[in-house]
């Protein structure tokens, strides 16, 4: 599957202290509703998802569960 690059708009840079192609969030305005966010990483993989499946992450984000969450796997692995 090719990342849909025509009528992107950014929305995100994640890093951008560097030129390697850091990870962007951006809205496909032409995809269908549940793959309408668009995360890609700085290999040119990409990630869709609806906004309500962003909005759930940002939620998660925010209340702190996801970060615990994270930490946790993280710590798990050594």
């Amino acid at each position: 599957m090719e990342i849909p690059r025509k009528n992107l708009i950014p929305v995100a840079t994640f890093c951008g202290q560097c030129s390697c192609g850091c990870p962007q969030l951006s809205i496909d305005p032409d995809a269908e509703p549940e793959r309408r966010v668009v995360i890609t990483d700085d290999f040119g993989q990409f990630v869709q998802m609806s906004t309500d499946q962003f909005t759930d992450i940002i939620q998660q984000a925010q209340e702190g569960s996801l970060l615990a969450d994270v930490t946790a796997a993280v710590h798990r692995i050594g």
